[in-house]
């Protein structure tokens, strides 16, 4: 039987519900729900008009209708009367195939008929920001090589402090907060869990801290490249497949501590890449961030080629730890389902073909990229990103050659804005376009 939620407002005290969504852009959409009507919307959902937000749907087709998932409930923790749903999308009774939540949910049944499940965790990274979002918040954090700098980090305690105190209410089991390599930019680190659960967790928590911040007179922003002259904001996962209890990902006698399994699984990401940027890499603004100049510290920790090492943070996947890898292309503009999806549909073509990833590269790969002229390279910008996408086989049958060209439609409408206006140049400043359409991804 699924939860009732009449039942837990009641008990909770909860006002009202956010019944939300994400769109194709990663934009959360949400309607405001007084509880007295919560139960037909569990039933039901809550209408919307799907042409009003990005996905690719006309004024003429039917309401869309938000199923809340009772599992996915969080009460905010920093007002108590609201409780926060993740939805899933219906059109005419039939779940709406180009929605993300629907099209990761899809890749979870795939595996769950090989007994397998992914686990992830994801690091996002923010800026804090002045409100008219020109500046950063903090005029004193000017250290070439602030990472780790304690007090730029304390100066921002109080806000921190609350998001991670909301995250321990929540049972999150959050682990670690720091100041990241560029002024002004931070992490808060939580546990791993079912891919899902974390999607919907990422979803939350970018509301969560954009919230927050705003409580505090500050903005937040997971803009992958706000600054030219700064690192970008990331947002690495890191990944392994379980049996129930057991880590499938791991064998203590490989080298790296990684299974035959999770080789074959790296070989689909590797496989992948230049067309799954598309969905990590989402954003005109992502290619300031991939194959980017030096930044004020000294690297742009983001990747150019397509490699894998150890624990060795200068190539695309990184291998810290046995039995599981980071993947550290993604930004903070990636839609947190189509991450999880894009990695499982990627990983289960490797399992299934045997994909092999090749060596590992034991290497400075910011210095030695040269010496390996016959690596593939990620797209240079998101026009080469999306024709990547357009040509990939095997992402179209995983989630439906109708659905990517729903998404290669939207994308195309708004890289033709943005060209009626600018010209991509990663050496120039971040244009204004780029912030009007980007800070607040």
């Amino acid at each position: 039987m699924p939860k009732n939620l009449s039942k837990i407002a009641k008990a909770k005290k909860i006002k009202y519900f956010l019944i939300s969504f994400v769109d194709l852009f990663g934009v959360l959409r949400s309607k405001l729900v007084p509880t007295q009507a919560i139960g037909d919307m569990q039933k039901d959902g809550a209408g919307f008009a799907g042409f009003a937000t990005w996905l690719d749907m006309t004024p003429a087709d039917s309401d869309m209708f938000g199923v809340p998932d009772p599992d996915s409930l969080i009460q905010l923790p920093w007002n108590k009367e609201i409780g926060w749903l993740a939805s899933d999308l219906y059109m005419d009774g039939k779940p709406v195939k180009a929605s993300p939540r629907v099209m990761l949910k899809e890749q979870i049944k795939k595996m769950s008929q090989k007994k397998l499940q992914m686990k992830s965790g994801v690091e996002c990274e923010y800026f804090l920001i002045s409100e008219d979002g020109h500046s950063l918040a903090d005029k004193r954090d000017i250290q070439s090589k602030p990472c780790y700098d304690q007090s730029a980090l304390m100066r921002r305690y109080d806000l921190i402090k609350e998001i991670c105190d909301c995250m321990l209410e929540m049972g999150w089991k959050p682990y670690q907060n720091d100041h990241e390599d560029a002024n002004g930019q931070f992490e808060m680190n939580w546990d791993y869990s079912d891919s899902l659960i974390t999607a919907d967790r990422h979803v939350f928590f970018k509301f969560m801290v954009k919230s927050l911040a705003e409580k505090h007179g500050l903005r937040a922003t997971f803009m992958p490249k706000p600054f030219s002259n700064l690192t970008g904001n990331g947002c690495h996962a890191h990944v392994s497949v379980w049996n129930g209890k057991t880590n499938k990902f791991l064998d203590n006698k490989n080298q790296l501590g990684l299974s035959k399994l999770a080789y074959n699984f790296l070989g689909g990401i590797m496989n992948n890449t230049q067309a799954l940027s598309a969905f990590f890499n989402p954003t005109i603004n992502s290619y300031r961030r991939i194959n980017a100049p030096p930044t004020k510290s000294g690297a742009t920790w983001s990747p150019s080629s397509i490699s894998y090492t150890g624990n060795n943070r200068t190539h695309m996947i990184r291998i810290p730890d046995k039995g599981r890898f980071e993947l550290r292309l993604m930004d903070g503009s990636a839609n947190p389902y189509l991450l999880q999806a894009g990695i499982i549909a990627a990983g289960l073509e490797g399992i299934n073909k045997k994909l092999n990833p090749g060596k590992p590269l034991h290497c400075n790969m910011y210095e030695d990229y040269k010496k390996y002229p016959k690596l593939k390279k990620l797209p240079n910008d998101i026009n080469q990103a999306i024709n990547m996408l357009q040509n990939s086989k095997a992402l179209s049958k995983a989630f439906g050659a109708d659905v990517i060209k729903s998404y290669i439609k939207l994308k195309n409408l708004e890289i033709k804005n943005f060209k009626s206006k600018n010209n991509f140049n990663k050496r120039k400043p971040v244009s204004q376009w780029e912030k009007d359409n980007t800070l607040d991804c």
